[in-house]
């Protein structure tokens, strides 16, 4: 596994989809897995390059870290970290083989490009290694995709040509890839994964699981919408909600709005919520980064969800909701729609930016969430997202392309 994005001492929860697709694969897949994944260091090491091993659990992982300016000079740092980048996985896979007893892997999966793409194409040219390409990002969508520059299109259109097949998390984003030309004639769309023993309905998760999160005093005023994301507001557009849930207040007194998340602009959103005096009265509550648990027994407790996303490649956080039993109301926007298949059953949807279309998909679901059942919901989400399905929908797609 070839990783862009994945957990590390910097911060646990980047990448962490992409971990719960690699569990799933060692777990239902077939597959004996590791884990390559090098990144620029957020803090000061001891050398130019930091590794950290693990051959203890289910999933071999090294993790290098090198220095963010190893010479201090712009001009030669930038060329010189993409040097450390290579030589980091290159060390990396020779451990892994000599970890091996110098058995070479069979197949290399890489999650999400560019540069995870550029060395698996290497090592296929070397060691005639296939590789598959999976993509997460929301860089590819329409409202993104002018940011992507004139030589990344062409690497990346020459590395999703040669892999051996193409994955992507939902068909919206297949599709905006293969309008860019970054398209496989061999491509699987597999869901992002839900731990559905960890989020369940509130019932379910008290007799399942002794983690304890206070919660009950603040859900007992009123109804309460929840937020969950990083904060990356041009993206994610939680200054958005923020205004739809001033105007609800009026109609809705007692109704509060919980954000879990964390991110570039936390301290501007929390500075909007104060402009907005939603923070005075007790409307917001920001409960900053959370543990999966706890993000789990806000959903549980949730009246509904709120995604007001500009792009959405999947949307992790609205399969969790769903497994939960709690209804959503997010965004028509990349894969998010055929995740809402058949229409209103799981939640409604709005356009981006529609900020009164949010407020009345809002007011519809507060006024009757139990128009949405947390059966249904839940049982949704465990036959797309659970990992035993996920996994092994990963290991039809390894031994397809490894038959060839």
């Amino acid at each position: 596994m070839l990783p862009k994005w994945y957990p590390h001492r910097y911060d646990d929860q980047d990448g962490d989809f992409v971990a719960r697709h690699v569990a799933a694969i060692a777990a239902h897949g077939g597959a004996a897995a590791a884990v390559l994944f090098a990144a620029v260091a957020r803090g000061p090491l001891p050398g130019l390059v930091d590794v950290e091993e693990d051959f203890g659990g289910p999933v071999p992982t090294l993790r290098y870290y090198y220095r963010a300016a190893p010479t201090g000079l712009a001009g030669l740092d930038k060329p010189l970290k993409l040097l450390l980048y290579f030589w980091c996985l290159g060390r990396g896979y020779r451990r892994l083989r000599q970890h091996w007893g110098g058995q070479a892997p069979d197949l290399v999966h890489v999650h999400v490009l560019l540069r995870t793409g550029l060395a698996a194409w290497a090592l296929r040219a070397w060691r005639g290694i296939p590789f598959i390409v999976t993509e997460h990002w929301t860089l590819y969508l329409p409202p993104r995709a002018a940011g992507i520059g004139w030589l990344r299109r062409v690497l990346t259109r020459a590395v999703v040509r040669r892999a051996a097949a193409l994955h992507t998390v939902s068909q919206g984003l297949r599709e905006a890839m293969a309008a860019l030309g970054f398209a496989n004639p061999n491509s699987a769309v597999i869901a992002n994964v839900v731990d559905t023993d960890l989020f369940r309905p509130a019932a379910a998760a008290q007799s399942a699981a002794p983690f304890t999160h206070s919660l009950t005093h603040s859900f007992t005023a009123g109804p309460t919408l929840l937020h969950v994301s990083a904060f990356h507001d041009a993206v994610k557009n939680l200054s958005g909600v923020l205004r739809v849930v001033a105007g609800l207040r009026v109609a809705w007194p007692g109704l509060r709005l919980r954000v879990a998340g964390y991110g570039p602009d936390e301290q501007a959103l929390h500075a909007y919520a104060d402009a907005l005096g939603l923070r005075t009265d007790g409307t917001v509550t920001f409960l900053g980064k959370l543990p999966h648990p706890a993000v789990a027994a806000e959903m549980a407790a949730a009246t509904a969800l709120v995604s007001f996303s500009r792009a959405e490649t999947f949307g992790c956080v609205l399969l969790e909701a769903r497994a939960c039993g709690c209804p959503v109301v997010a965004t028509r926007t990349g894969g998010v729609p055929e995740l809402f298949r058949p229409e209103a059953a799981f939640g409604l949807l709005v356009l981006p930016d529609d900020e009164p279309a949010l407020a009345a998909a809002l007011a519809a679901v507060l006024a009757n969430p139990a128009r949405f059942d947390p059966t249904r919901l839940r049982a949704d989400a465990a036959a797309r997202c659970a990992p035993a399905a996920v996994g092994a929908a990963f290991g039809a797609l390894y031994r397809q392309v490894l038959s060839r």
